[in-house]
């Protein structure tokens, strides 16, 4: 273990989405909430409305945290199960 490197859990760390764009995303798994879960980079994204299965699905980010996203589909989206 290397001591007074950055591992990622700074400020400065850069997320793979961003508040406000959209991404296209397939919905693998459904959450305890029922949101839709998506990952992008690694990174968790709860998908209001959407369900598991859903391929090629357009999503929009509300919220990006320092565990997860979240998202809502985007206005005009036309998925496949």
């Amino acid at each position: 273990m290397s001591y007074g490197q950055n591992t990622g859990t700074a400020s400065g760390f850069s997320k793979p989405v961003e508040t406000g764009k959209e991404y296209t995303v397939d919905i693998t798994d459904t959450g305890r909430g029922g949101d839709g879960i998506a990952r992008i980079g690694g990174l968790v994204i709860f998908v209001k409305n959407a369900k598991a299965g859903a391929k090629n699905i357009k999503i929009k980010i509300v919220s990006v945290g320092s565990r997860f996203a979240t998202a809502e589909v985007a206005a005009g989206s036309t998925h496949t199960t």
